[in-house]
């Protein structure tokens, strides 16, 4: 079974295989994001995304938090110090309440932040991984931005949640 949701250039997820372990493609911006790994341990990825889809469909999401500062400038500011040991508990706190896409190894290879911007959404990400950026020297230091609406976000996860149920 090989199921395509979504749309590359914003946020897209192809779902292929069968049983507990399941490959899943995931786009952003025109960019795949897991090509460094995608294989899924299906129930904990399902249980991620279907989490994520519940908190944006009620409301949840904090809209940009600097006025006048650009989604990739935001990224930039929000991510400068992330895991570093001198961080300030508030900026930690801060950079929190925005961090999105974290659905297990699958997309533990890139930053990203997730804005709410009343009924869309802004999605910024960054690829980190030493390895990636040494084979896309183009990613180096690049953060894509894309905006969706958050009710087709939520249905693209849904159907993602759909597709690891099929099999």
């Amino acid at each position: 079974m090989n199921v395509v949701l979504g749309d590359k250039h914003r946020f897209a997820a192809e779902v292929s295989g069968a049983g507990r372990l399941r490959q899943v493609d995931l786009w952003v911006a025109g960019r795949w994001l897991t090509c460094d790994d995608n294989v899924a341990y299906a129930p904990q990825f399902h249980r991620d995304v279907l989490d994520t889809a519940a908190w944006l469909r009620s409301g949840n999401g904090s809209p940009l938090p600097f006025a006048g500062v650009s989604a990739e400038a935001t990224h930039r500011r929000l991510m400068h110090r992330a895991g570093d040991d001198d961080e300030p508990e508030a900026d930690y706190r801060l950079r929190s309440r925005f961090q999105g896409l974290l659905w297990g190894p699958t997309t533990d290879n890139v930053t990203a932040c997730l804005f709410r911007e009343e009924h869309r959404l802004v999605i910024t990400l960054e690829f980190w991984r030493e390895e990636h950026l040494i084979n896309h020297p183009q990613d180096s230091g690049a953060v894509f931005v894309v905006e969706i609406p958050a009710k087709e976000f939520v249905g693209i996860l849904e159907g993602i949640a759909a597709a690891l149920d099929a099999d």
